[in-house]
């Protein structure tokens, strides 16, 4: 039996379909158009506003529509993984949710909470697990209702935010230098203060004076988090780069976090790859959080081809941050 790597076989994805433009912002709080753009880059995003709908809806649809695509036996799937920071309940899982709604007879389930780096974080686990040789296909999903945790009386973060949800199916192969290759992952613990939400966890659960001083919403101090996003996605770029033998010349595709476009250039130019190469979808979906990646491959896979060399990057909220290498193991439709 040779070496087992973990491959994307197939991405699946969901955006709600009421689109808030910054139009209708500038209405709701002092903001314009210009000012939007100008910062972040952002000209409109999706938002789930059906009542009693969470982040395990768009989940389950996005799921739904890759198992479609890919024509996999849902019984054969051994795991079902959702990175996200919005969870329908503080428990059960939002995942657990997901694999009962998708009737999943032989898997098991868990959220992985690693804000806007859930995406990479669950792409490493589930490929180690792969590689063991103990699973052979897991089902990952990025989703996230950012609306629900978004202040529309702030005029510096509610334009930054909409919901979303992309899945991939993750699956073993014995083929050589293709899927998941190299991964780079930290975490430094210092963004508490700069970006999170203060109340609602076990520190400070919800009372009348959290909700009456609008607590539940997320706070960010954005030039910090710009400053320490465009410094560890521009070197976790390069250092993935640089110890895989990728450059300017092989380096296909770019596929950064959605936060902000300023931030995306900045990785660009750092490894000198044209912006054509780089997977964007801000403009019309805003950050995502955990969706963002797995968006930009679903909007981007009939672009394509097996071999193709891509590098992922995302920071968020803790500090996470972190690069991943990929090499494509199909040609997109």
């Amino acid at each position: 039996m040779g070496k087992i790597n973990a491959i994307i076989t197939g991405v699946g994805g969901y955006v709600p379909d009421y689109v808030l433009t910054n139009e209708e912002l500038s209405r709701m709080v002092d903001t314009n158009d210009e000012w939007i753009m100008t910062r972040v880059g952002i000209k409109e995003r999706r938002i789930l506003t059906e009542e009693g709908l969470g982040t395990s809806y768009m989940a389950r649809k996005a799921a739904k529509q890759l198992i479609k695509k890919t024509g996999v036996d849902p019984d054969t799937i051994d795991a079902l993984f959702v990175a996200t920071s919005t969870a329908d309940y503080h428990y059960p899982s939002t995942a657990s949710i997901v694999i009962g709604k998708l009737g999943l007879k032989n898997a098991f389930a868990f959220d992985l909470w690693a804000a806007c780096c859930g995406f990479l974080y669950c792409l490493d686990t589930a490929s180690a697990m792969i590689q063991s040789g103990r699973y052979k296909k897991i089902i990952i999903i990025g989703a996230d209702k950012m609306s629900s945790v978004t202040d529309y009386k702030d005029r510096n973060t509610c334009p930054l935010f909409g919901d979303g949800a992309a899945a991939v199916l993750l699956e073993a192969t014995e083929e050589q230098n293709i899927g998941l290759m190299d991964s780079y992952l930290r975490t430094d613990g210092q963004g508490l203060p700069f970006l999170h939400m203060k109340a609602g966890g076990s520190v400070s659960p919800a009372s009348h004076f959290t909700v009456d001083h609008r607590m539940h919403f997320t706070y960010q101090e954005g030039r910090t988090v710009f400053r320490y996003a465009v410094t560890n996605m521009s070197d976790d770029c390069a250092l993935i780069a640089e110890r895989n033998g990728l450059n300017k010349e092989n380096i296909n595709w770019i596929v950064p976090h959605q936060a902000n476009m300023r931030i995306i250039e900045a990785v660009a130019k750092r490894l000198e790859v044209p912006m054509e190469q780089v997977m964007v979808n801000i403009e019309h979906f805003g950050n995502t959080s955990a969706a963002t990646i797995p968006l930009a491959l679903w909007e981007y896979e009939h672009r394509l081809r097996k071999g193709d060399n891509i590098i992922m990057t995302a920071f968020g909220a803790g500090f996470v941050h972190g690069a991943n290498y990929m090499r494509w193991a199909y040609d997109g439709q």
